[in-house]
């Protein structure tokens, strides 16, 4: 009897002991889980707060470049600049220019869009069909006109047809039929919506712009001698520097400017914002138009963050 309620007991606490040995495995396994999403918790609230510094500091370059810009006159508006500032634990450089810089889609005549085609690699047959695609997207068709756009997109095979109507994101250039994809992304930097003119300014235009407008005859900054000026490859510099020649150059204005943020942070973390605004009036010195985050270092667009 008593040798039965020994093995009881020791079986008893064999029980318990395993019972404990449950209990603090279930107790390790919570305080593992609550600690992983403690660190998940506190790197989601570190990607927030980076965001949020971000989003200051490109809209901290916004009002200091709208504020440069409108302590001068309009006639004497600068069409671009840059100018660097540092706030907590970032430097921020910030560069801006008129959106006169870049040819409308809205507004651009046929030539000239088939002459900034044919400069990016399309052959001049296919870049003038390209220019007529691009012409029928923005155009509403007249009651008594013979042209139907709209079939071609059917006979591509597409689910929608022509907007017919203005452009409202360069963006919807690869929407139109007939453009090579790779034509489509090599012209993206060179176009825009907001320019509001058919002209260009040709001192601050890219290089392949610069070309688009000679090759239409539209680019009056050639040397006065008959020597055109060399382009540069930075597409913020004067295609040419020469006094006379800027005399001579189209004055293209437009209220629209992009403005460029580069942000270092202390952590060696870069990143870039591209922000398009429209000059207001004292009440409200700016309106965004568009903003892109994360946009590429070297020039592309990695992701749209707003139109």
């Amino acid at each position: 009897m008593r040798c039965d309620c020994a093995i009881a007991r020791s079986s008893e606490r064999g029980f318990v002991l395993v019972a404990v040995l449950w209990i603090l495995l279930a107790l390790s396994t919570l305080a593992v889980i609550f600690s992983l999403y403690l660190s998940a918790s506190a790197q989601a609230l570190a990607l927030d707060d980076t965001a949020l510094e971000t989003e200051a500091l490109v809209s901290g370059s916004l009002e200091l470049t709208a504020y440069q810009l409108t302590l001068a006159d309009e006639k004497d508006r600068p069409a671009r600049g840059s100018f660097h500032f540092r706030m907590d634990d970032a430097d921020v450089s910030v560069t801006f220019t008129s959106e006169a810089a870049r040819i409308d889609l809205n507004l651009a005549p046929k030539e000239l869009l088939a002459a900034l085609l044919a400069d990016l690699g399309a052959n001049k047959g296919a870049a003038k069909e390209d220019a007529d695609r691009i012409i029928g997207w923005r155009t509403r068709p007249t009651p008594n006109s013979t042209s139907d756009e709209a079939s071609l997109y059917a006979a591509a095979g597409l689910n929608y047809g022509p907007r017919q109507s203005l452009f409202t994101h360069v963006n919807e250039l690869a929407l139109v039929v007939g453009l090579p994809p790779v034509l489509v992304e090599r012209a993206l930097p060179f176009v825009t919506v907001f320019n509001g003119s058919p002209d260009v300014d040709a001192k601050i235009a890219a290089p392949e712009v610069v070309a688009a407008l000679k090759d239409t005859g539209q680019d009056k900054s050639a040397d006065p001698f008959g020597q055109p000026t060399a382009p540069s490859n930075d597409p913020l510099a004067t295609a040419d520097p020469s006094d006379a020649a800027q005399k001579n150059a189209p004055t293209a204005k437009s209220p629209c400017y992009r403005v460029r943020a580069v942000i270092h942070f202390s952590n060696g973390r870069r990143t870039a914002s591209e922000v398009v605004i429209a000059l207001g009036d004292k009440v409200e010195p700016y309106h965004v138009l568009s903003w892109q985050d994360d946009v590429d270092l070297h020039g592309g667009m990695q992701r749209r963050g707003g139109v």
